[in-house]
């Protein structure tokens, strides 16, 4: 029997999206980190952006010769309950952070440290779940912390109280500069990125995309309007649909909310079960863990939304517009920085406008086509995992000279 032969995607591959140049500038850059070891932790293996972008991005600092991991946090329902409470909190909801809360979470985490041995080069510890364990590690070298979402306006009182963690790092990334905190420390601003060659965003053949519509019974006799999210209020599922509602008034379309649960989100089921009313032959609501019906979705929609009414970044909007979609994101955080309203997708800061939009995108061929062309694009010039990756050698490399790193 022949051996099979494995590959994952490397730097290289990205030169027909990013050029000779780059290539050869984030390899060379690359090589003086050869020996460094990074860790990076994180609460869930699947569901949402923070974990398709380790999965690729550990991929692509490993082909490069940086030896990268990827630990995610074990925890208690009840931990993950009190986490996600956290979550909301920092974008700007509400929680009655109780002695008892406070103590479960921190006991978890120092449950973790103890099972988990983070003595490498440089630790990233990713948005607040795992924050704490900055205090369970004597650090041989800089621990980073990356918040993913939305810090805008957070609650005082969950601020205040993971302010004492946070200032412990030695750096802090943030996805936009209008997240900016005040804070002892540096802090950074890297947007997130996407893996154009992982399932969710490869090239389909059209017999691809019919075979996996067809598998879950998505009819295509008119056009599609599609969202593809966390089942989370933030995402406003329940918004899309009473938009859709409205539209459906001048348009005849099928809308598609397709979601997922992560692991680290009890939240998520409540969610999609509060929208199992609305189901009708025209509204389909799936829950389902299936990168290429993603994939298929995105590619066969008249029409991709996202209308989040807090996100830290929304890599579901790149996602679309890397496969020349016609986008509509709400008005809010990183979508804002995705989108350039009416040049290559619309921004809606409500379901009247969100569903005007809907039927001139559904009306409007070739608007749609000439969006699509332009969100693309954007997504070539700003948000491929390249440019991500070489902004973390970047700030790898300068903790290098500064940090005066063991045995170096």
């Amino acid at each position: 029997m022949e051996k099979r032969r494995f590959r994952i995607a490397g730097v290289e591959d990205y030169e027909q999206y990013i050029g000779a140049k780059a290539v050869e500038r984030i390899i060379k850059k690359a090589k003086n980190l050869s020996d460094f070891h990074i860790a990076n932790v994180n609460s869930t293996y699947y569901g949402g952006g923070v974990s398709e972008i380790l999965a690729s991005k550990t991929l692509l600092m490993n082909s490069l010769g940086i030896k990268t991991g990827w630990r995610v946090l074990h925890g208690s329902p009840e931990f993950f309950t009190i986490t996600k409470k956290m979550h909301n909190a920092l974008q700007g909801g509400k929680i009655n952070l109780s002695k008892r809360k406070m103590q479960i979470f921190e006991d978890i985490i120092f449950e973790n440290a103890v099972r988990n041995h983070l003595e490498h080069d440089i630790v990233v510890i990713h948005d607040p779940q795992p924050l704490p364990m900055v205090e369970h590690y004597r650090k041989r070298g800089p621990w980073i912390w990356r918040c993913h979402i939305d810090l805008s306006n957070p609650s005082r009182g969950i601020w205040d109280y993971l302010l004492r963690f946070v200032e412990k790092y030695d750096a802090v990334i943030l996805s936009l500069e209008e997240y900016r905190k005040r804070l002892a420390g540096p802090q950074l601003f890297f947007m997130p990125a996407i893996n154009p060659f992982s399932l969710k965003n490869r090239e389909l053949k059209e017999e691809e995309i019919d075979e996996r519509l067809k598998h879950y019974r998505i009819p295509t006799d008119l056009p599609l309007v599609v969202q593809v999210s966390r089942f989370d209020k933030w995402k406003d599922p329940e918004g899309v649909i009473r938009a859709f509602k409205l539209a459906q008034k001048e348009v005849d379309c099928t809308l598609v909310l397709l979601g997922s649960v992560a692991t680290d989100d009890p939240e998520g089921p409540m969610v999609y079960e509060s929208l199992m009313g609305h189901r009708s032959e025209r509204i389909i609501i799936l829950s389902h863990q299936d990168s290429v019906l993603v994939n298929a979705l995105q590619r066969r929609a008249a029409v991709v939304v996202q209308k989040s009414t807090r996100e830290g970044f929304g890599l579901t909007v790149a996602e679309a517009m890397w496969k020349g979609a016609a986008v509509i994101g709400g008005n809010v955080g990183g979508i804002r920085c995705q989108i350039e309203d009416g040049v290559n997708g619309f921004l809606v800061s409500s379901i009247g406008e969100a569903a005007a939009r809907i039927v001139q995108l559904v009306k409007n061929k070739r608007l749609r086509k000439e969006m699509g062309q332009r969100a693309k694009e954007t997504v070539r010039e700003k948000f491929l995992m390249t440019r991500l990756v070489e902004q973390y050698i970047d700030m790898y490399s300068a903790f290098e000279a500064s940090y005066r790193l063991p045995g170096r």
